[in-house]
């Protein structure tokens, strides 16, 4: 493990439940101790693998998920191949029951196959499971802006550092969770691996936190300066910020996660993703000088108040300046549609 000694603040549970808004609008990760420790989730984890995986079982709705198997010499770390010509995991279309059923088996063979089922749609997949185990924090904001469940099991594995768009709520169910997070400003020591194709959707950092390279990787060590960890057992709760680079790691012989993924951002909303990827066509190779006069452009119009960049005109003369509604939204996007097929 890395010597990181910044550790995530923990809430109390009494305050969690007395103000939750808090802590969904918190600037930094924060976890709060036995949240969900009620779970029939979390009680069935207790009583060991086998009752964990026939409860999750309970729920199969029949359909096939996608189940990723490393081979044991990679250490659970899903990851690139040795090239970068690949991956070091085969990716397959299982039943949910079948790849449990592996798990179960497998679980304790140190030398066995790493299994992962990652990001997997509760509603869709295991439709009753939410109803028994009801999303914590629930009847706050995230009423207006409900969120995406997602269920992740898996033997000991590792998740590289990456980011998602999304605010999360990543509830340890069972097994033990450490996640090493990292502020977005750390990017530049985290040293990022291809946009595309990524190991599981996300691009992460090409550093192997059990190893890493300090001569290959020498700013590494700012970012675990400016890193926390968070350490769950079973009904704890962690709350982190978008975009905050999370390391995860899976500690359990059987491990079991489910987050929830929000935004308060409007509907018609673009994913900022798509700007990025287009600032990279129409500003990165443009002379420095010229960069960072639209840095000043985009500082007024897009990072600044949103509503400086149009305080001084009248309303019928503020066009895409206004605040967006879904129609605006609609406009400005087949504005953008019409320059891009010029």
């Amino acid at each position: 493990m890395l010597a990181i000694h910044r550790r995530t603040p923990t809430i109390a549970l009494a305050a969690a439940l007395t103000d939750p808004d808090s802590l969904l609008n918190a600037s930094e990760p924060v976890v709060v101790r036995g949240l969900v420790a009620d779970w029939p989730l979390v009680r069935a984890g207790r009583e060991g693998a086998a009752a964990l995986l026939a409860y999750i079982a309970r729920f199969d709705a029949g359909l096939p998920v996608t189940g990723y198997t490393a081979p044991p010499e990679v250490g659970g770390r899903f990851f690139y191949d040795a090239a970068m010509t690949g991956f070091n995991f085969a990716r397959e279309r299982v039943s949910l029951r079948a790849y449990l059923e592996r798990i179960a088996a497998d679980c304790n063979n140190p030398s066995a196959p790493a299994y992962y089922l990652g990001s997997t749609d509760l509603a869709e997949f295991l439709p009753g499971l939410a109803n028994a185990n009801p999303m914590p924090l629930a009847g706050t904001m995230l009423s207006a802006h409900p969120p995406l469940a997602s269920f992740w099991v898996g033997t000991r594995t590792t998740a590289s550092a990456h980011w998602d768009m999304s605010n999360n709520i990543a509830v340890c169910a069972a097994g033990r969770r450490r996640f090493t997070l990292f502020p977005p400003d750390q990017v530049h020591n985290l040293y990022p691996g291809p946009l595309e194709p990524t190991p599981g959707g996300q691009v992460v950092s090409m550093v192997d936190f059990a190893a890493p390279d300090p001569e290959r990787y020498p700013r590494f060590a700012d970012a675990v300066a400016a890193a926390q960890v968070a350490e769950l057992e079973p009904g704890d709760v962690l709350i982190y910020p978008a975009l905050w680079w999370h390391h995860v790691e899976a500690l359990g012989s059987v491990n079991v996660l489910v987050n929830y993924w929000w935004n308060d951002a409007p509907a018609q909303a673009d994913p900022p993703m798509t700007t990025l990827l287009h600032a990279l066509l129409s500003l990165r190779d443009r002379p420095l000088a010229e960069k960072q006069a639209w840095r000043e452009l985009f500082d007024f119009y897009v990072f600044g108040p949103a509503d400086r960049a149009a305080a001084h005109l009248p309303p019928h003369a503020r066009g895409a300046l206004d605040p967006l509604d879904p129609a605006g939204a609609r406009r400005l996007r087949a504005n953008v549609l019409q320059r891009l097929n010029r």
